[in-house]
This record gives structure tokens, sequence and C-alpha cells, in this order.
């Protein structure tokens, strides 16, 4: 695979040609892993719920480094939204590559387990499980018809430890890889479904965060071997690792990019 230019550095180009379909894009993670995708030469295609302007400075990003993008919004825990903006995607790209579930609630708002409340429990569940599993359902089955697909669910090292904080956002990461390891089997071998597990990164809504900046950061950075919490530019090439054919024989399984601190034995 050649390598492409940009901005004077080497890249890979694993994604020419290619479309990718990246949800949340419009902030953090998402817009890092939209950016890179591009980079790597696909076209992407960058979802959002509520932050039109952040999509659309993701895509202006993406064009300014010379790559394709398009923006669509939908709102992803209705199962009908999903449904069209699937039919939509396909009609108008034709072939869909790549799918990257990044779209979830993290809960930052919620700072104790005695926070939670029957409209977060719907909030988060609504959009981070069905709206994950409407994502998979509607766009594998429309990969399977083309014969060939990736899908990338983003999810959680919260798995290893839990999360008193926050109790439904692990619960909602946990239903991620019952999804994952679902369709992969029911989708093999033609699309491969994976989970990508992001340690601690410095995303706009980590930053903000009360505990973030009263020492919560300083305690991480002391218990992870790596030394350091990444910003999501530093993740996102490992995100799409399991997109790329570099992981063709890849499916159902959950890859960890932690820097070490959630570190267990075989």
């Amino acid at each position: 695979m050649p390598p492409v230019e940009t901005s004077g550095e080497m890249t890979r180009a694993r994604f020419t040609g290619k479309t990718l379909v990246v949800t949340g894009a419009g902030t953090g993670f998402g817009r890092e892993i939209a950016v890179q995708a591009a980079r790597e030469g696909g076209h992407v295609v960058v979802h959002y719920n509520r932050s039109a302007g952040g999509a659309h400075a993701t895509a202006d990003m993406i064009r300014s480094i010379g790559g394709e993008a398009s923006v669509v919004r939908a709102d992803l825990s209705t199962w009908s939204s999903v449904a069209r903006l699937a039919e939509g995607v396909f009609d108008s790209a034709g072939v869909v590559d790549v799918l990257v579930n990044n779209a979830g609630d993290v809960v930052h708002d919620q700072m104790s387990w005695r926070d939670v409340s029957e409209e977060t429990v719907d909030r988060v569940l609504d959009l981070d499980v069905k709206g994950t599993m409407a994502m998979i359902h509607e766009f594998g089955a429309r990969m399977i018809d083309q014969g060939h697909g990736a899908i990338v669910n983003i999810g959680s090292t919260v798995i290893f430890r839990g999360s008193p904080r926050a109790p439904v956002y692990a619960a909602s990461k946990y239903a991620i890889l019952g999804l994952t390891k679902s369709y992969a089997r029911a989708f093999a071998p033609t699309v491969r479904v994976n989970t990508f597990a992001p340690g601690f990164m410095e995303t706009e809504g980590t930053l903000a965060r009360a505990d973030w900046q009263t020492g919560r950061r300083e305690q991480l950075i002391s218990m992870t071997p790596m030394g350091r919490v990444p910003p999501p530019a530093d993740m996102a090439p490992a995100a799409l690792f399991l997109a790329s054919e570099d992981a063709a024989h890849m499916t159902g399984i959950y890859l960890s990019a932690d820097g070490g601190f959630n570190m267990n034995g075989a």
C-alpha cells in the first residue's frame, strides 16, 4: 500500500478509495478518527445529531488537508432515524466500506452514583446501546448485501473496573461487547465487527470535568505505566487499525489502548 504525503509527512493510505461513516464526529474522538481516516485517503461521512457547527468544522478540517467529506444528521436513539440514515448514506455513496460507531453519552456531568436518575439511564441506554445496535444492524445488513465491510464500535476500558461515578455508562459499554460478538458471528465472514476501547483521553469533555481540574488527571498519570494521558489524535490510528485490511483476520475482538492502566493477566 503506497504512502501519501500530508503536510510534509508520509502517511499510510489504508483507506484510499473507501467510504467511512463516523458517528459523533463533530467533536472529540470522533473528529480525530474522521480526520485521520481522511488523511489516509478515505472519503468520510461526518455524522452529528446536535453539534452541527462542530460537524461542519470537522468536514472543513478534512477538506483543508485535501480530503473528501460530507455531513449527515440523525438522532441515533431512534431506530427509524438510523434506518433512514443508512438508506440515505448508501443511496448517496453507493458503497460504505467502514462504519465507526463512536457516538455515545459518557455522562460527563455526573460525578457520583447518587446522581443517577431514570432520565439519565434512558438517555444513555437509548443512544449507547439501542443506537449502536441499530447502526450495526442497519449498516451491517447493507454491507452484507454489497459483499464486504468493517464495523468498529468504540468501547471503554471501564469494563475492567466498573464505574462508581456512572454505573449506567459502565453498563452501556458492557453491552457493546455483547453486540460486537453477536454481530461478528452473524455477519462473518463478509463483515467484520470489533470493539476498540481507548483508555482515558484528554478530550474537550474530559478537560471540562470538575474532578479532572482538581487532581484526577495527575492521579491517573501516576497509575499509568506509559506515564501520560494522550490526546484523541494519538489514539485515532489505533482505532482505525481495526477498520483496515491490516486487521483482515480479526473479528469479534476487544482491543484496548490504555497505556497499561488496566494491565491484567492472560
